[in-house]
Parts: structure tokens; C-alpha cells; sequence
């Protein structure tokens, strides 16, 4: 018998090779690679945070950028002729690091404008003339591409963002590394909850509506009976904050005729739902 006392206790098992073990069931799905991260969870071998984790990881191996982009509507874009004082006030208001430059037509994407070669062309050059020399070159991808691969073209080319085109090679949206970083280390934002519900607009007790963001401009006239223009703007959100001027906080507000929004929750990327009022209900 040995004097160690220890000697017949089992060495403790990191919780990666008890995941391992967990694993020996040899998952043959998606679903069944969950069912045993969730079956971990329960029994302590990996702790909550890991599990959402593991769980984004495999979402995002799922997704393609259309399911996270931030659409067209709700895009801060700088025009290439805005002038350099026009184009500073809007980088400041917004709080954005880099902006998508067009032309004439918001198709017509010339470049990414970063808001540190902005402040830079201020302090080396005293503001220049315009914005030609600072714009690096976009990157432009479409809306069916896979988000693990993109995210792996991200750390690859050192970019942080990309312009998403759709099948008419117009451009429907951007979206940054910090997107789809998002979907699987931050938690679940609220434009996905209300995403995954058929109600886009709701009334609530009070008499105010609850508006989606994303609620298309034609879908918002035929429940209230309006007549915002469509031509330009697809969703309720890109028409108000091209409206307000800017990107909008969240408590902002604006009334246009009988409507009166508020903006219910937003965030430094982009607009969530809005509260509304209707003169004369």
C-alpha cells in the first residue's frame, strides 16, 4: 500500500479534455454538436460564457453577410463633394471610424474614408481641398458570401470593412469586422429578436406604435395610410435619419405631418425601432 494518500485519486481533467470525452459521440450534425455543447454546460464542463460563444462560432459558420450587414438605409455615406468642413461635422455627429464614399449616385462607391487620415490631412496639410488622396480602395462583396469566410478575409487583408452588393451590382449595405465579431462574442442585439417576428409594427396600449427599423416605407404607408416617398429609401429608418441629417440617437425626434417619431433605441451603427405618435387618433 502506498504512503501517498493521494495516490488512487485520479488526476483532474482540464475542462477542454472533458469536452473532448463529451465529444467521443462523434456528432454527426450542427444539431447534435449542440446538443452536446448544451449537455456540457448542464454538467459544468464549460461555463456559460463559453457556451455562447462556441454557440456564435457555430451560428456564424451558418450565415451568410446579408443576415448582419447593416442595410443601405441606415448607411453613413460622405459624399466625394461635400466640402472638408461638411464632411468633418458629419464624421463628428456620427462617432463612426470609417465611412463608404460615393459620387453622384450612392452606387457609385469610390472608396473608404477613415476618420483618422481625415484628422490627419487637418493636421499635416490644414485641411486639404478635398478628400481624393485620403480614400483607400473599398472592398466590395456580395450579400451571399459566408460569414466565417469572410471573417477570415478580414484578418487576412487587415480590412474593417466591406461594401455588400446585391445581385445588380447596386449596393445594399456594409459591414464591419466588428459585425460579425458580434454575432459570436457579443450578445444577440434586439434588431435580431424583432427580425425573427412577423409583427414589424406594433400598437400598444397607450395608443403609441412600436416601428421596427427595418419596416419598409411601403409596408408603413399601407398600415397608417402616409405617403413617404419610396424612391430613395427602402426602410422607415434610412427616410428619417436622411430627415433628421444624421444618424440619430436614441430619444431623438422628428415630426413629419401627423407622425411624430421618436427614436426608441439605437446605437452608434445604426437605428433599432422607433416610437410613434399619430395626430388625431
Amino acid at each position: 500500500m502506498s504512503d501517498d494518500p493521494d495516490s488512487n485519486t485520479p488526476p483532474k481533467r482540464s475542462w477542454l479534455e472533458k469536452l473532448s470525452q463529451a465529444f467521443s459521440g462523434e456528432p454527426e450534425s450542427l444539431d447534435d454538436l449542440r446538443e452536446i455543447l448544451d449537455s456540457a454546460a448542464k454538467h459544468g464542463l464549460i461555463d456559460t460564457d463559453t457556451l455562447k460563444r462556441l454557440q456564435g462560432a457555430l451560428a456564424v459558420s451558418e450565415m451568410t453577410v446579408s443576415d448582419v450587414m447593416v442595410p443601405r438605409g441606415q448607411m453613413v455615406s460622405l459624399s466625394i463633394t461635400d466640402s472638408f468642413l461638411d464632411l468633418m461635422r458629419q464624421v463628428v455627429e456620427s462617432g463612426h471610424s470609417r465611412f463608404p464614399v460615393h459620387g453622384e449616385d450612392k452606387d457609385e462607391i469610390v472608396g473608404i474614408l477613415l476618420a483618422k487620415d481625415l484628422l490627419r490631412g487637418v493636421v499635416v496639410d490644414n485641411g486639404p481641398g478635398d478628400i481624393h488622396g485620403l480614400i483607400r480602395p473599398a472592398v466590395l462583396i456580395p450579400e451571399s458570401k459566408k460569414l466565417s469566410v469572410l471573417l477570415k478575409e478580414f484578418r487576412q487583408s487587415r480590412n474593417h470593412m466591406a461594401i455588400v452588393i446585391d445581385e445588380h451590382g447596386g449596393v445594399s449595405g456594409l459591414i464591419t469586422i466588428e459585425d460579425v465579431l458580434e454575432e459570436i462574442v457579443g450578445e444577440i442585439d434586439d434588431e435580431h429578436d424583432d427580425a425573427n417576428q412577423a409583427v414589424m409594427i406594433a400598437a400598444q396600449a397607450d395608443g403609441q406604435y412600436f416601428v421596427d427599423a427595418l419596416t419598409p416605407i411601403a409596408e408603413f404607408n399601407q398600415q397608417f395610410g402616409a405617403d413617404f416617398p419610396d424612391d430613395e429609401y427602402d426602410t422607415i429608418a434610412g427616410y428619417i435619419a436622411a430627415a433628421i441629417g444624421h444618424l440619430p440617437e436614441t430619444g431623438e425626434e422628428l415630426t413629419l405631418g401627423r407622425f411624430h417619431f421618436r427614436v426608441g433605441h439605437a446605437d452608434s451603427r445604426r437605428i433599432h425601432r422607433f416610437i410613434v405618435n399619430i395626430h388625431g387618433e
